[in-house]
């Protein structure tokens, strides 16, 4: 069901000799390029009927207009099961209180007197959020996706889901009902690649409806195809980043719950045939009972022929043996998943010492899936190992960081010879005139 990797008794390599030996899934997005491309060139020069064409093509629906009509998602609110809402509300409400706190204020330095350099934090002008479908249902990501962005002061919101046969064109009506709850008024019944593009080129107006404005910024997760659109239009529209598979890794000793850990692992299988599911840990015994009770568990679990047994078996997956806790850490540091849950006789500790993880989970009363719902951490987070170098989707996200540069006369009297002399070492010499300039061409002598 899950394969063993056996690394004990032996030093282990470093960098990417250690990461090469780790499971992980194939995502080759540059192969993806070639698909998305074709489409994404059509949205540029035929809009909203491209978009429109591709979503029939793809989700096997034609939609009569890509904007949701207001009617549709109070519809949706109002029809929304009560529990689920109430779900939803306690979401949003520790989401907001997390991402409250992340707003970054305006900060001046006085560099010297006289001479000041305020850095002011500005909120991206509008945003494409994509909330995927398909396989599963997520107005968790619209929760994810909508709060931070609403947290940094971004005006403009839209949110893309693809459309659904079963619901007459629309997105998912849990969805629709997530992007009512929290005001969001701009919902696109828009997919794949062909809604990327929708968001970075835009959409015409029609005599019937209006259409999709282009936008700074797109976040959220998505499909492959949906990452090769972020990747071949990045720098048209900024993006959070390219999402892979998820993942989950386990870095667990003797005193871990095997049943805990089989349920943590199988809750992430159950997402797709490509997620992934590792357990790193220096007890056999431990090994040995996680694949009983995955065994046992997966007998009793929905989703298990399309998601959970294929991801389980997959080369993404797998129970990574180690010779101690200390080796346990240089492991998953060298994954650098993206959820990683500590189950260790002093989790607080290890989990301290951790340095690439898009989330780090604590203890047995931290899983995964209250990240990703009920922490109030958000769960759109960096995968494929780009943990090592890159943050999940925060407040920060949409916020933009400008010097303000503030100097007097005086102040910049003080300096002028070294701008010169930096500027003739670059060759720049314009550079330098540019401060003679202001000085009758004559640089002041410091003070």
């Amino acid at each position: 069901m899950i394969s063993r990797i056996d690394l004990r008794d032996a030093a282990l390599p470093e960098g990417a000799a250690l990461r090469d030996l780790l499971p992980r899934a194939e995502f080759d997005v540059e192969a993806a390029l070639e698909t998305v491309r074709p489409i994404c060139e059509a949205v540029r020069h035929h809009g909203a009927a491209a978009v429109i064409e591709y979503g029939e093509k793809f989700d096997g629906v034609r939609v009569p207009a890509l904007r949701v009509p207001a009617e549709a998602l109070a519809r949706a609110l109002a029809e929304l099961d009560p529990a689920v809402r109430a779900a939803l509300e306690e979401s949003v409400r520790r989401a907001r209180k997390v991402h409250r706190d992340q707003r970054r204020t305006t900060h001046t330095t006085q560099v010297v007197p006289g001479g000041t350099v305020t850095e002011k934090w500005i909120p991206v002008d509008r945003v494409g959020l994509y909330v995927p479908g398909g396989r599963a249902v997520y107005p968790s990501s619209v929760v994810m996706n909508v709060v931070p962005a609403q947290e940094a002061g971004v005006e403009g919101l839209a949110v893309a889901s693809p459309p659904q046969k079963e619901f007459g064109g629309l997105p998912h009506p849990t969805i629709l009902a997530a992007c009512a709850l929290l005001g969001v008024d701009e919902v696109y019944a828009a997919g794949g690649a062909q809604a990327v593009a929708m968001f970075a080129y835009g959409t015409e107006s029609a005599a019937d409806e209006p259409g999709c404005a282009p936008v700074d910024l797109v976040t959220g997760p998505g499909n492959i195809y949906v990452a090769a659109a972020k990747r071949l239009l990045k720098g048209r529209i900024g993006i959070d980043a390219e999402a892979g598979p998820t993942e989950i890794a386990v870095l667990a000793d003797a005193t871990a719950d095997a049943a805990h850990v089989a349920a943590d692992l199988i809750s992430q299988a159950e997402h797709d045939p490509m997620a992934a599911a590792v357990l790193v840990t220096d007890s056999a015994d431990l090994a040995e009972a996680v694949e009983a009770e995955l065994k046992s568990q997966v007998a009793v679990s929905r989703h298990v022929e399309e998601r959970i047994a294929p991801a389980l078996a997959g080369k993404q997956s797998a129970i990574v043996l180690v010779t101690d806790l200390e080796d346990g850490l240089k492991v998953v540091d060298a994954y650098g998943a993206e959820h990683l849950e500590i189950q260790t006789a002093d989790a607080a500790a290890l989990a301290d010492r951790v340095r690439n993880a898009g989330a780090i989970f604590v203890g047995p009363w931290a899983p995964v899936s209250l990240g990703d719902y009920c922490a109030g951490s958000n769960h759109v987070l960096p995968t494929g190992g780009c943990a090592c170098h890159s943050s999940g989707l925060s407040v920060q996200s949409f916020l933009r960081g400008v010097h303000i540069v503030d100097y007097t006369r005086d102040a910049l009297a003080d300096v002028a010879h070294h701008v010169v002399t930096l500027a003739e070492a670059e060759d720049l010499p314009a550079h330098g005139a540019a401060i003679k300039a202001r000085f009758g061409w004559k640089v002041p002598e410091s003070k």
